[in-house]
């Protein structure tokens, strides 16, 4: 199992007009000019600092939370699934699938969430549209119908690929429309959770990815990603005094120290200011 780093100990009701994000990018100052080669962070749907939002850049994945929102809007998360030969053969962070074991929903839309599972979530794609690849055209359907203009998905994965891209301000929107959903919410707030296959032959502890998650003070989600060309990755979403802050870092070296940073300056340089007459806390 995967240890925990002591030092994050540290210490969504996004206001988005429809789904759009504010626009004065040039307007936004930026106290944090090279933490990532993209950036946005956002407090109550108003954009606080930005580096880059709309550049196309490899999002690793972060992917999976447009594969996690397609699977949740079908709302079956009884279906048993069954792994394909080519779900079992996924690379990188997987459960250790085998051919024709089956799970529900449930349990592989978990594991693609909390430990970034690629057979997981590649056996959802299979369950839900025949195969990857008229998954993914379901995939970049939704995008346009969410304006992600920079967005274009070729795996459901998050795979290293040509054309494979997208923006920090599109997973802004993606991530909003995502923590919508109960299931998707409470599933990316969990620190660590137990599934089975069907018939209970085999358990996976599944230990969430996001170091923020249990550890962050007021941090609820959402993902990580990482690849050789992508870098490290995060979507983080965190709560304090009834705000919300959302931050997306895309090829961040340092994304854990830089996250807790840019999320500390974001509540104490924002601190709501009681109004005049109203009790102190």
């Amino acid at each position: 199992m995967r240890a925990r780093q002591p030092w994050l100990w540290l210490g969504f009701g996004f206001c988005l007009a429809g789904l759009g994000l504010t626009p004065a990018w040039a307007g936004v100052s930026d106290p944090f000019p090279q933490p990532a080669a993209s950036y946005l962070l956002m407090l109550q749907g108003e954009t606080l600092w930005a580096r880059q939002p709309t550049r196309p850049l490899p999002p690793a994945s972060l992917t999976k939370i447009m594969t996690a929102l397609l699977v949740l809007e079908r709302n079956r998360p009884e279906d048993l699934v069954t792994a394909s030969t080519a779900a079992a053969d996924e690379t990188g962070a997987q459960l250790g699938l085998k051919p024709g074991e089956q799970m529900r929903v449930a349990d592989l839309l978990a594991a693609t969430l909390l430990t970034s599972a690629n057979d997981a979530c590649h056996a959802l794609a299979d369950h839900f549209a025949g195969s990857e690849s008229q998954f993914v055209a379901l995939m970049n359907r939704r995008a346009q119908t969410l304006g992600l203009a920079q967005t274009r998905f070729r795996n459901a994965c998050g795979h290293d690929q040509p054309g494979h891209q997208s923006s920090a301000q599109d997973l802004a929107v993606l991530a909003q429309v995502a923590m919508n959903q109960p299931a998707f919410a409470s599933l990316v707030a969990t620190v660590r959770m137990t599934v089975s296959t069907v018939n209970n032959s085999r358990s996976f502890q599944l230990e969430n990815k996001n170091e923020l998650v249990g550890r962050y003070p007021g941090a609820i989600g959402i993902k990580t990603g990482f690849t050789v060309k992508a870098g490290k990755c995060v979507v983080a979403v965190a709560e304090r005094d009834g705000r919300r802050a959302l931050l997306v870092l895309l090829n961040a070296p340092d994304r854990w120290w830089t996250a807790v940073a840019m999320l500390d300056r974001a509540f104490s340089d924002h601190a709501q200011v009681p109004q005049a007459g109203a009790p102190s806390p």
